[in-house]
């Protein structure tokens, strides 16, 4: 069945780029399909409205700000410090099921912090564990620890960095993102932000990420004591970045030097704090720029010295190389569907098969099947974000639950797409075969999970 499943995904799922391609192609003949009787300008429409949509100003901020989150969540990752960190929970794992319930612990933990950390840190702590059980001479069974440290890809969309949440929480977003969709009576009820509170702090998303964090590394603690392993060799593998030990003349001196990194990292820390505490309060601090700069004041105060946060940047920055290509053209759907109407025939039909109850779920089971398609959390909120907000507006369903709703069906599905996990399996120089047995039995575990979540 798993060989069968990933032949599946081999012939029928290219790569995310051409996959995003094979969307804009779809929508542009479904829009000129849809209006070709009753608008003789449809195609040349079609494709204006496309092409505005891709260099939306306010959206091409946000691929920024995801880019950055991802690209320091990675930076961090790298930082001797939490090498240490890494290190000290190694030594704690004793055999297959303690390493996989301790890893994928860790990394649903970090994953609620930042999403690029929790993938990196659980890729870099997978790989440890394999590295001292092989200098133990231990048996592991090094697949299961692998899928246990892509385990944060599972919680990422209900922590502080995702993507739908925190772009609600900024002042304006909704009326930004939903201008020419709603009509001006909907527009004058849409809420300026709805709040971390709201939706990652709310009682629904705690109680649902707590079952998360305990029932995912109890159920790889029973697999890891109910299958075997083997002993591995491979060499020490060292994820800090590499620098060549050379005489540094002048201004040289000043990007090794660890006063200046160490300097502007604790003065950025500092004035995050102040501005937390003092100036917007601590739940609305969390906005996609102050979280940036947050993890860019961890980083340089982390990092040895300026030249290694570079390093580290150099390893990080092809991890967002998606982000840079795919979000224009999501960007573009989004403006395609907008100006042609196209986003208020699809919130029709939501509306015609749901009621206040079953719209959650429909919103959560969709979310999922569109992940498989456009894996990423910020794409998907801008393509289907103004389809179910203005859906809940019209069935009266809280905004919160239905955003709640898209981010579980969007995370739970990585756990299927095997996208997000190249650089896990580049760390660990493990194959989406080898972990996609375990990360089905994860997916199963949080998609009833999420089901009962958004249900009740």
């Amino acid at each position: 069945m798993i060989d069968g499943y990933i032949k599946f995904v081999r012939r029928f799922l290219p790569t995310p780029f051409s996959i995003a391609l094979l969307l804009t192609a779809f929508s542009l003949v479904a829009v000129i399909a849809v209006n070709f009787s009753t608008n003789s300008s449809i195609v040349s429409n079609s494709f204006t409205w496309w092409a505005n949509g891709l260099w939306t100003q306010n959206l091409l901020v946000f691929a920024m700000q995801m880019m950055l989150m991802l690209v320091l969540g990675h930076v961090l990752a790298l930082t001797p410090i939490v090498d240490r960190i890494i290190g000290y929970l190694v030594f704690r794992a004793h055999d297959t099921a303690s390493a996989a319930a301790l890893v994928s612990l860790s990394a649903l933990i970090v994953g609620l912090f930042n999403w690029g950390l929790g993938l990196i840190f659980g890729a870099i702590l997978a790989r440890k564990v394999g590295e001292e059980f092989s200098k133990r001479k231990s048996v592991l069974n090094y697949a299961l620890i692998g899928a246990a440290g892509y385990s944060a890809l599972m919680i990422w969309h209900g922590g502080i960095s995702g993507s739908a949440l925190i772009k609600v929480a900024e002042q304006g977003n909704l009326q930004q993102l939903l201008d020419g969709i709603l009509s001006p009576n909907e527009m004058a009820v849409l809420p300026l932000r709805i709040g971390l509170e709201e939706t990652v702090f709310s009682i629904q998303n705690v109680t649902t990420s707590i079952a998360i964090i305990v029932a995912v590394p109890l159920c790889l603690f029973i697999i890891g004591k109910k299958t075997t392993g083997r002993i591995y060799d491979f060499e020490k593998d060292n994820s800090q970045p590499k620098h060549s030990i050379k005489d540094h003349l002048g201004a040289e001196r000043f990007d090794q030097s660890i006063i200046p990194g160490k300097i502007a990292g604790i003065l950025i820390i500092n004035y995050c704090l102040y501005t937390a505490l003092f100036k917007t309060g601590f739940l609305e601090f969390f906005s996609p720029n102050n979280i940036n700069l947050t993890l860019l004041g961890l980083s340089l105060a982390m990092h040895k010295n300026i030249n290694s946060l570079l390093g580290a940047t150099d390893q990080a920055i092809s991890g967002a190389s998606g982000i840079l290509l795919q979000f224009p053209l999501y960007f573009g759907i989004m403006g395609l569907f907008r100006d042609s109407g196209m986003i208020e025939h699809f919130s029709d039909y939501f509306i015609a098969i749901s009621n206040e109850n079953t719209f959650p779920i429909f919103t959560f089971l969709s979310a999922g099947m569109v992940n498989i398609f456009v894996p990423s959390g910020g794409g998907q909120w801008v393509i289907q974000g103004p389809i179910i907000v203005k859906a809940s507006l019209e069935l009266g369903i809280p905004l919160n639950k239905s955003i709640l709703a898209l981010a579980y069906g969007d995370q739970i599905t990585n756990m299927l797409q095997p996208f997000w996990a190249l650089p896990l399996l580049g760390i660990t120089k493990l194959s989406v075969k080898d972990i996609l047995p375990y990360t089905l039995i994860m997916f199963m575990v949080g998609f009833c999970i999420y089901l009962v979540s958004v249900a009740v």
